[in-house]
């Protein structure tokens, strides 16, 4: 039976709530080196996995070496001491126990090894290279750790993680971050396993929320068509009706407008005032692919907003991609649409936006 849940992954700025400036400072310290043993971690999980599949492909071992990747006390072929999901956390368990939560590397081993479970045939057939984790790695841990609580103003939150104290940082929050930890603050939502980011000095939840999906009337006899392209972002067809979503001008020009500026200002940066070096003089330049990535954002959101109220509106409960692959083949032959006609950002908008409406997706 499918699930009526979805799960809802918001990205919250935070920071250690401590005034104390060397506790502060020991926080910050502890979180970069619980961040770096996660790195280590990660890749440790990666390598032992994929030997693991490969045992049968060392052929220089003697015959007498079992290849069966089994519990030895549930099969006699098994050449495991332990379950195959248990052999990554005690490899993590005897280097990482004492050094950082247990519940982090938990969390960690649960998710490798169900994201090398899913790719493990396209390693096999060398279509995929195995998974390199970066230093920047989050930090995941089980919704049960964490407990939001409203401050005095109930405009924040203050939570504690692994006897660190944070804040939240919402500010004007124009999204429904707000409204979401609020949800979870009086029980109607639960929060699931989540994880902590560290990234260029600035600390971010990753909080996952689990909620019901949208209850729409929709008919999988109907069938929505959904083009993507140049000129329209969107061109949708059901039944006799055609929609229009966006138009070029509005997107394309007004994204090559601001390269556009981008690249004048870059012409300039030579004679911008130094001081710090290259930092200070390309900031401006970081300002406008800021902004451009800003604009996309929007425009994919509302573009993909749109389509599905209208999928919605239809009572589709399909919506089949026309052409997809073959777009995304030639855009990949030009360097024009590959740079500036964001197909992939507009897919996942339009797949998440479906899944919470319950609407089943297609790619033609």
């Amino acid at each position: 039976m499918e699930k009526k849940t979805i799960i809802l992954t918001r990205k919250i700025q935070v920071y250690v709530d401590c005034d104390d400036k060397a506790q502060k400072d020991a926080y910050y310290k502890q979180l970069y080196e619980w961040q770096f043993l996660a790195f280590q971690a990660a890749n440790l999980i990666f390598t032992n996995l994929y030997v693991q599949d490969r045992v049968k492909d060392l052929i220089y071992f003697t015959d007498e070496v079992k290849v069966k990747l089994a519990d030895r006390a549930k099969d006699a072929e098994g050449i495991l001491n332990t379950s195959r999901m248990n052999t990554t956390y005690r490899v993590l368990s005897s280097k990482l126990l004492g050094k950082m939560p247990s519940d982090i590397f938990s969390n960690l081993n649960n998710a490798l090894t169900s994201v090398y479970n899913t790719e493990r045939s396209a390693y096999w057939k060398g279509e995929k290279s195995l998974r390199n984790y970066k230093r920047n790695i989050p930090l995941p841990f089980s919704g049960k750790s964490l407990k939001f609580a409203a401050d005095e103003k109930h405009r924040e939150f203050r939570f504690t993680l692994f006897k660190i104290p944070f804040k939240t940082y919402l500010g004007k929050d124009k999204t429904d971050k707000r409204v979401l930890i609020q949800r979870n603050v009086v029980g109607m939502l639960k929060l699931c396993a989540s994880s902590l980011k560290i990234d260029k000095g600035k600390l971010y939840l990753l909080a996952a929320f689990e909620m019901e999906r949208d209850e729409h009337r929709l008919k999988d006899s109907v069938i929505a068509e959904a083009s993507l392209s140049i000129e329209h972002p969107i061109v949708m067809k059901v039944g006799k009706e055609q929609f229009q979503i966006g138009n070029k001008e509005e997107f394309l020009h007004r994204r090559l407008a601001i390269q556009a500026a981008r690249h004048r200002l870059q012409r300039g940066s030579t004679y911008n005032r130094g001081g710090k070096g290259r930092e200070r003089k390309l900031k401006s330049l970081e300002d406008w692919d800021a902004k451009e990535k800003r604009y996309v954002d929007n425009r994919l959101h509302l573009y993909s907003r749109r389509l599905i109220d209208l999928c919605v509106k239809s009572e589709a409960g399909t919506l089949l991609l026309v052409n997809q692959q073959q777009k995304e083949e030639v855009a990949k032959e030009e360097e024009f649409l590959l740079r500036n006609w964001s197909y992939y950002g507009l897919k996942e908008k339009i797949a998440y936006k479906a899944k919470k409406a319950g609407i089943n997706v297609i790619e033609e």
